[in-house]
């Protein structure tokens, strides 16, 4: 093959529209992800450190720093990370963006999941060590879109087991740390009083939160007050009546368990 990365592209056209990726055997015989970009391909290391290096003998940055905290008495790093070990952080933030951004295309979830943990954990370190303000606000403004994708990952993992309730308990507090997160570093309104646009974080974990909901599958209960409600709606009041028979035999109906909108949600 030769040199023009035409020959790995063609045939496989980005789409600003879409987020593409895909799985390829490397020529080491391990798998690698490829995601397709403008201007080419990234290919990338499914493990460690996207880029498959080794930084100081350690899976990642992060795993590095984290070791060097624990040598410590107070857990704490001796010094402030200087500005070039920063721009590593950055450089390896940036990596794992773009490889959960492959990996949620491709409905990775283990994988989204784990990646975001690790972006978190390291803007948590990032913007707690920085030197200086403004290089911790570099990190701390990419908290939205991890905790957007941590949550994601975390609410399809639950749903494929059937936990209906964890999924939106996943989604609930993603859509509560990312309000808090806005409240607490935005305005509500601009410099000339207008109302703040919804950031798309906040718009996608509400999103999430209602597509638990739309895909968890009703119980007996609430299928039998669907039908109900839709023989009313047609005047069969003898199928209602019997519809009503058999929700008044199951326990809780008529006192504030079901009837009167008493029913819990997670």
């Amino acid at each position: 093959m030769g040199q023009d990365i035409q020959e790995i592209a063609g045939g496989w056209e980005y789409d600003p529209n879409e987020t593409r990726a895909r799985w390829i055997e490397g020529a080491d015989g391990r798998r690698k992800l490829q995601l397709r970009l403008d201007l080419g391909v990234f290919q990338m290391e499914p493990d460690g450190r996207p880029d498959g290096t080794r930084p100081h003998q350690y899976p990642s940055l992060l795993e590095y720093y984290l070791a060097e905290e624990r040598k410590r008495t107070h857990g704490v790093l001796a010094e402030p990370l200087d500005s070039d070990a920063c721009s590593q952080l950055q450089q390896e933030a940036m990596q794992f963006y773009y490889r959960i951004m492959a990996c949620h295309a491709l409905g990775e979830w283990v994988r989204v999941r784990d990646d975001s943990d690790h972006a978190l954990d390291l803007i948590d370190l990032a913007s707690e060590y920085a030197a200086d303000d403004e290089t911790a606000w570099h990190f701390s403004q990419m908290f939205p879109y991890m905790r957007m994708m941590n949550a994601r990952a975390l609410a399809e993992i639950a749903m494929g087991e059937g936990n209906y309730a964890e999924a939106a308990k996943q989604a609930q507090e993603a859509v509560d740390e990312i309000e808090g997160f806005y409240k607490e570093n935005y305005d509500d309104v601009n410099e000339d009083g207008s109302e703040v646009s919804t950031p798309g974080e906040l718009i996608s974990v509400r999103e999430l939160l209602a597509e638990v909901e739309k895909r968890r599958p009703m119980t007996e209960t609430e299928t039998l007050q669907r039908e109900l409600a839709r023989a009313i709606e047609l005047e069969n009041y003898e199928r209602a009546a019997q519809l009503r028979d058999k929700l008044r035999g199951m326990k809780g109906f008529g006192h504030g368990g079901v009837r009167g909108g008493a029913k819990k949600r997670p």
